[in-house]
Parts: C-alpha cells; structure tokens; sequence
C-alpha cells in the first residue's frame, strides 16, 4: 500500500513548538489551555498580534521553528516505520516553502523517520497537493489543514485528518493519537 503523510502538525508538532518559541521571544507565559482553544491555524492572535504582526513574527522565526528540537508527536515514528517494515511505501507532502527542502528532508531523517529520497515531495503550495496525491495514487493520506483535506474530496485515497483545535469542522475520520491509532 502507498501511504502519504504531511508532516508538519501531523507527524509533528510544530504549532505547538512555535508557540512556545513566541512565549519566549515575545516574552509572555500565554497558557498552553489557551493554545489547545485556538480554532485557526495561525497562533498569533493568542499573543495579541494582528495578522501582519503574526506573518512578520513567524516568517523572521522560520528557521528556528522549522530546524530545531521540535517533537514528533507520540507514536508517529514508530507508526511510520513500522508501515516501512511491513512493506508499504511511505511518502512525505509537505507544502514547506522550497528553499527548506533539503533540510526539511534531512532534519526529518534526524528524527528518526524513514525517508526515501524519491519519495518527499516538497516546496508546493497547500492546493497542489492534490495533483501529487493523484498522480501517486496514495491509498492513504494523512493532513491536519481542512484547507487541503477539503480538495480531496473526490480522490478514491482514504483520507484522514490529525485531530487538532482548528480542524474540529472537517468531517473524515481522525487520528487523535499515533499510539492508538488502527485502521
């Protein structure tokens, strides 16, 4: 079987990462119960910043929100490779910009996933994903964006979407732990 994964806020937690980078660097102790209720992908309103201010603080912060010790969320590596080693093709979609590929695909490695270099796919925006879902025929894809989820709707893919704050709207099935997760 092909199995597609996102991977950040899907395999990894990088909203939550990021928010404890914004706590630091704008020096407040916004609560993580407040984090758990925002119901938009952007973090930036809980530190009350407007929209621009929220786009000047996560581009300025990319680099140390994307690269450094941010967590997989529990379970999702070992669930990765043990489809690896059940024989199954995994493959990586992320709409990351471009310039971060590379060292997207090697700090993913870092982490422990299984990566075939043929099989991460990088750089394109959040509605293209699509167009490589098709063309790789997934079986399954895994997303925590409703934006994304909602242009599968007509692909015979099994869709999934990783139970966050913001997603609670779209109605597939989730997965709320990779721990417990089944089929």
């Amino acid at each position: 079987m092909r199995f597609g994964f996102d991977i950040d806020d899907t395999l990894i937690n990088l909203r939550e990462h990021a928010f404890h980078i914004y706590n630091k660097k704008l020096n407040q102790n916004v609560s993580l119960e407040i984090f758990r209720e925002l119901k938009t992908l952007e973090i930036h309103e809980a530190f009350g910043l407007d929209k621009e201010q929220g786009s000047q603080m996560w581009n300025s912060l990319l680099e140390e929100v994307y690269f450094t010790d941010c967590p997989a969320f529990e379970g999702a590596i070992e669930f990765v490779n043990k489809l690896v080693q059940d024989g199954h093709e995994v493959f990586y979609i992320t709409s990351r910009p471009a310039k971060y590929c590379p060292n997207t695909r090697d700090w993913v490695v870092q982490k422990g996933f299984p990566v075939v270099n043929s099989h991460f796919y990088c750089g394109m925006q959040d509605h293209e994903k699509i167009k490589i879902i098709k063309e790789l025929q997934l079986d399954y894809y895994f997303d925590d964006k409703p934006a994304v989820l909602e242009t599968l709707s007509d692909v015979p893919t099994k869709v999934f979407v990783k139970d966050q704050s913001y997603n609670q709207h779209v109605n597939i099935p989730r997965v709320k732990s990779w721990v417990d997760f089944k089929f």
